[in-house]
């Protein structure tokens, strides 16, 4: 039998069966391959059509062509049938049918501007690799932004570390982490490596998995709020990438900062931001084409 992956979070797609691309006037497509999961948002005449969210494999190109692929499965729609596609995210120069990249830091702007309103004005993209602190502007452009890429310990992929190392499904970590009547020490520890030998040390003395975690996720919040401090935070905030989905880290940021961010529409993942801004980027392209033309 196969050893459960407990840092795996689910793979899915979704279609908005509502809509016929085949009346469309325009079709676009935004492709986010990063470090950990690789996205799709395939959009009709502007508006949400097709998604898919799945595990980025060790080639960019072949997964950018698996979750496009996959977006589009069961439609009968076909790349070729799509007018112009982004590529972004860690990956983004490697995907052969996108027709211009655009990074992820402009791309997770336009989608949080999309997705919550214009009100937003500081994004905070929680990644597989790196987190960024990013304002915007009422448009969703980009005004100022700090990312820190040092070290795994502060992004999604320290946290599957974690997930594995407890055997706890990574969709339970956060709100595990809030089963504590107080938060114990964070971790001191800021290299993942480190950190899960602190952790197993702290097993061995006898904490619990939900200290163990809670501490982690206490760890992490602040290391968040360390990095929004330096560059402030202006209201309306919001949370994309995966670790916006670990409600232990978000409270834990919000408290810290004394600040709520907006919520989601439960329509919406988090996750799809980045592909999302793609999407919206490739329409205006292709918007600005067609005026060209004429």
């Amino acid at each position: 039998m196969a050893e459960k992956e407990y840092w795996r979070w689910p793979e899915y797609r979704k279609t908005v069966a509502e809509i016929d691309w085949r009346k469309a006037k325009m079709i676009t497509a935004g492709v986010d391959v990063g470090s950990v999961s690789s996205k799709t948002m395939i959009m009709v005449d502007g508006q949400p059509y097709a998604f898919s969210l799945m595990r980025t494999g060790s080639n960019s190109p072949e997964s950018a062509a698996k979750t496009i692929s996959w977006a589009m499965q069961g439609t009968g729609l076909e790349v070729k049938d799509i007018h112009y596609v982004i590529g972004t995210g860690y990956g983004r120069i490697n995907i052969p049918f996108a027709k211009k990249s655009i990074t992820e830091i402009a791309c997770h702007g336009r989608g949080a501007n999309y997705i919550w309103g214009p009100t937003v004005r500081t994004v905070l993209d929680m990644g597989g690799q790196d987190c960024k602190a990013i304002h915007i502007d009422d448009k969703g452009k980009v005004t100022q932004f700090l990312m820190n890429d040092k070290c795994a310990a502060g992004t999604g992929r320290g946290m599957e570390v974690f997930s594995d190392l407890l055997g706890v499904p990574i969709q339970d970590v956060g709100e595990m982490s809030l089963g504590v009547t107080e938060d114990p020490p964070p971790v001191s520890s800021t290299c993942v490596v480190f950190a899960k030998s602190e952790a197993l040390g702290l097993l061995r003395r006898g904490w619990s998995k939900v200290e163990v975690l809670a501490a982690y996720c206490a760890a992490m919040a602040h290391r968040v709020v360390t990095l929004l401090e330096r560059v402030g935070v202006e209201k309306e905030f919001v949370l994309t990438g995966g670790i916006s989905k670990n409600i232990g880290i978000v409270s834990r940021i919000e408290r810290e900062m004394k600040i709520k961010a907006l919520p989601i529409d439960p329509k919406w993942d988090p996750q799809l931001a980045g592909a999302t801004g793609a999407a919206l980027f490739a329409r205006d392209l292709l918007l600005k084409q067609q005026k060209a033309a004429f």
